[in-house]
């Protein structure tokens, strides 16, 4: 007597679906992360080569030689600089001053006077360059 064999059936696991949720988890976290930026002052920095139209700026900050600071001509001191543009703040346009320093100063000078009108409420910093001719 002769059993028949049935032949082996092969076990197939459908792995489309489990597909499709992976890429549902991987789209919902690259949503939902956050991106963290790196602290700093962001400058805007207008091309030395070619002078830039723009908007003229109310407030300007500049830097002499020995470091003495005016605000729009006004005198001011490193240590009531702060306040001073802090004061100054609502009459300027969208938060913006322009930081106008002698090259002979020195870079680490520069640093912290941007430091203070940033504490000081600035929002938006520009560097003036004069154009090369």
């Amino acid at each position: 007597m002769r059993l028949q064999t049935r032949p082996r059936r092969r076990a197939l696991i459908n792995i489309t679906s489990l597909i499709d949720v992976i890429f549902m988890l991987l789209l919902f976290f690259m949503i939902t992360s956050t991106f963290l930026e790196q602290p700093g002052i962001k400058l805007e920095l207008p091309k030395a080569r070619a002078e830039a139209v723009g908007e003229p700026r109310d407030y300007v900050l500049s830097v002499g030689r020995g470091g003495e600071l005016f605000l729009n001509r006004q005198a001011v001191g490193l240590e009531g600089l702060e306040a001073a543009v802090r004061d100054a703040l609502p009459r300027m346009k969208d938060g913006a001053l322009v930081l106008k320093a002698d090259q002979e100063v020195s870079h680490g000078l520069v640093v912290r006077i941007m430091d203070l009108a940033r504490r000081g409420g600035v929002k938006k910093l520009i560097i003036g360059t004069k154009a090369e001719d």
